[in-house]
């Protein structure tokens, strides 16, 4: 297959300027344009972004960062971003990253010039520091699950979600109400499950419901986790009637410690997590939904308008809605 160097070579041109033909840039003469068009088309070539890329220095390769990259609401949002990228000619490169060190040491390689065409980081928000020396990079960068002003984002309101499932539970009749979410001092900066939680109690309290400090439970992320957490919640003297899980990773770990100690879902306790992965339907919980897939095509479609050098700061929030299912019910008894 002819190169966009054998168009080049043929019009007597540079890469460069069969590029800026190709791509319908100004300041090329006119006769130089209908040279490259011609050679083009008699050599049968057919651009693609990246060899055009490639023969202009800069890296075809799109590099996604994940914390946390074995977990469900990840992979999903890596679902809706591949299969939006796999119509394109920009290859994908997956960092997946388990530590703060690991964090700051890739950030700073890809802010190294032509190490990589754009970045699309997941869950995770840049310090102004790394957008500055990605920027500086010209490294487009685009962030999915989190708001950053200064960069395209796709995000949610965490706050709504909260807000959302204090006010299922109030309507239900709940007032014994728990929590179980993130440590508040997350190694990776994750603000969303802190944020869910204030907006939570907010409504709790408007309601005249305050959580207790033994049924707030902050633990590191994870289902596991979250069923000890909920070990200690059943063991109170007076257990909570409904639990808002700041995930449904942690929600499942609610649900397994309940079916252990033979507490009754929704009879006894009810559940709320938050996300909608594809295993809370088959876990009958009911959940705060995000689109999670939708929010990786979104990112795929700014990236890939980014490359093609659109202004940054595009930022667009989708909605959450209440999927029920039959985790929750209300109280047989009301405190």
């Amino acid at each position: 297959m002819p190169t966009i160097s054998d168009v080049a070579a043929k019009a007597g041109v540079s890469a460069a300027t069969v590029s800026r033909v190709l791509r319908g840039k100004p300041q090329v003469a006119a006769s130089t344009r209908q040279r490259v068009l011609t050679a083009a088309e008699e050599l049968g070539y057919s651009p693609s972004r990246a060899a055009q890329s490639l023969a202009l220095g800069r890296s075809s390769s799109i590099g996604v960062v994940a914390p946390l990259a074995d977990s469900p609401s990840v992979a999903e949002r890596l679902g809706g971003l591949t299969a939006r990228l796999g119509a394109s000619d920009y290859d994908l490169t997956l960092f997946g990253i388990n530590t703060s060190t690991e964090r700051v040491d890739l950030l700073a390689e890809l802010a190294d010039p032509g190490r990589i065409g754009a970045v699309v980081l997941i869950s995770l928000r840049p310090t102004p520091d790394e957008v500055e020396a990605l920027a500086a990079a010209g490294v487009p960068t685009v962030v999915i699950d989190a708001n950053v002003p200064s960069l395209d984002c796709v995000y949610i309101d965490d706050g709504e979600g909260g807000r959302l499932a204090a006010r299922t539970l109030l309507a239900s009749g709940h007032r014994r109400i728990a929590f179980v979410g993130d440590v508040a001092d997350s190694e990776f900066g994750f603000t969303s499950s802190e944020d869910r939680r204030i907006a939570f109690e907010d409504v709790l309290a408007t309601a005249t419901v305050q959580i207790p400090d033994e049924y707030l439970k902050r633990r590191p992320h994870g289902a596991d986790e979250a069923k000890l957490a909920t070990f200690e919640l059943l063991d109170l003297a007076e257990p909570p009637t409904a639990i808002f899980a700041a995930s449904d990773v942690q929600a499942s770990g609610v649900l397994e410690a309940a079916h252990e100690r033979g507490v009754d879902v929704p009879g006894d306790l009810s559940v709320i997590g938050f996300d909608d992965i594809r295993s809370a339907r088959g876990m009958g919980l009911t959940t705060i939904r995000q689109p999670l897939e939708e929010s990786g095509a979104y990112g795929a479609k700014l990236v890939l308008e980014a490359l093609e050098h659109r202004p940054i700061g595009m930022s667009i929030e989708l909605p959450l809605s209440l999927v029920s299912r039959r985790s929750t019910a209300p109280p047989r008894t009301t405190a």
